[in-house]
């Protein structure tokens, strides 16, 4: 019979132009003008929207919800996390590198306001309302949840965790992974902003792609079966799945189009997402990677950096091979609309209605069906009545608060 997952490691899962031939460190005199892209030009251009980023999206948030209730369909359904995080390290960072290209700097209030705006409202009004409804109805699930709301609203929940303290944050327990990012978009702007102003382009890339490398090293040093929740949910331990994201977005965003590199980037991405996607399907199938028989050695010091590898995989395919399948199917505007506008609602509320309707009474059975319905029916409520109306006023705000840069929006000639 399905029944309501709590795993017991943690809890829960989260859910340009140039000559060619010319060096990438030498801007195209197209490039020139307002910065010359200070050593990534080609992320003036932008790119747009990847599509296919928003249906991978829904994947791994489905991914989770059904890991909570039927983990014995996906006993490995909380690398959907995993997914999640290279997404967004990926999706920062080519957003701060494009700014920076652009006007030689990092606007860091206008990011964390942004940010803020993003995500906290909408986790606030999370946290409140499960907590008015452990004071209003008996539900043994909801026990402590004036506690884990704190914790939840203060972006901590991972922290806790990895103290070994999952008790008191059960109720809302899957706000560990929001922690985590929370904490990273925090920091990485910081990091990323020294680095592009103090090192040449070349030696971000290096430094990026060996802090990809430090946490493997320091969960080798913590690994022992009692740190799990250390190494789970601690930012530092989980660090590297943000980064590997990240790089391949400096990574794309030294490549000119014209670059044979890039060339060389998008035949390899062509050929790896395949078994890339398939031994991510073979992980969330075979490997219980929160229950207790997973915590192996290998996943929790090396795993978490190959999900992360895999992951990017997928991403940089969806990014460079726009008519794959793989681009294709996850670009169809159900799957796409849904990652783009709710699976973040989703996340947020699927345990907490998980856990209602299992104190309401609702069979094992229709546990899974009737939580994807409600949270799809709550996700899109807070979608709009929430987060799109203060994304909206934020952008206003935002655009009336920028000066008009005429010589930089003048065509280079």
């Amino acid at each position: 019979m399905s029944t309501l997952h709590r795993s017991t490691a943690d809890g829960t899962a989260r859910l340009g132009s140039g000559a060619r031939g010319a060096s990438p460190d030498v801007p195209a005199a197209a490039d020139r003008g307002a910065g010359g892209g200070r050593g990534f030009a080609p992320a003036l251009g932008g790119g747009g929207r990847v599509t296919g980023l928003d249906g991978l999206r829904t994947v791994a948030v489905l991914l989770v919800i059904v890991y909570h209730v039927r983990p014995d369909l996906v006993p490995g359904g909380a690398v959907g996390v995993d997914v999640f995080f290279t997404i967004s390290g990926f999706v920062i960072t080519r957003l701060l590198v494009a700014e920076y290209a652009r006007t030689g700097g990092i606007g860091l209030w206008s990011f964390y306001r942004r940010r803020w705006l993003r995500l906290m409202p909408a986790l606030l009004v999370m946290c409140t309302v499960t907590a008015l409804l452990s004071l209003a109805l008996p539900l043994p699930l909801f026990h402590g949840t004036w506690v884990a709301a704190l914790l939840a609203a203060g972006s901590v929940v991972n922290l806790v965790r990895a103290g070994d303290s999952a008790d008191l944050t059960a109720p809302l327990g899957h706000t560990w992974s929001l922690g985590v990012e929370e904490q990273f978009y925090l920091a990485w702007p910081l990091l990323l902003l020294a680095l592009l102003r103090r090192s040449a382009p070349r030696v971000v890339l290096g430094a990026v792609a060996a802090l990809c490398v430090l946490p493997v090293l320091w969960r080798t040093v913590l690994w022992d079966p009692a740190a799990v929740h250390r190494i789970y949910n601690g930012p530092d331990t989980r660090a590297d799945q943000l980064l590997v994201g990240a790089l391949l977005a400096l990574v794309l965003a030294r490549l000119r189009a014209d670059d044979p590199r890039r060339e060389r980037l998008r035949r390899w991405a062509g050929r790896l997402w395949p078994p890339a996607a398939a031994l991510l399907a073979l992980i969330a199938w075979r490997i219980p990677i929160t229950e207790t028989g997973g915590w192996s050695p290998l996943w929790y010091t090396a795993g978490f950096l190959a999900a992360a590898v895999l992951s990017a995989c997928v991403v940089a395919a969806l990014q460079l091979c726009p008519r794959s399948p793989l681009s294709r199917l996850l670009s169809l505007s159900g799957p796409a609309w849904i990652g783009r506008n709710l699976s973040y609602g989703m996340y947020l509320w699927h345990y907490p209605v998980l856990r209602l309707l299992h104190d309401l009474g609702v069979p094992g059975g229709l546990l899974l069906p009737a939580g994807l319905a409600a949270t799809l029916v709550v996700a899109l409520a807070s979608y709009a009545l929430l987060e799109r109306p203060l994304l909206r006023r934020g952008r206003g705000r935002m655009r009336r608060l920028e000066p008009v840069n005429v010589a930089a929006r003048a065509p280079v000639r």
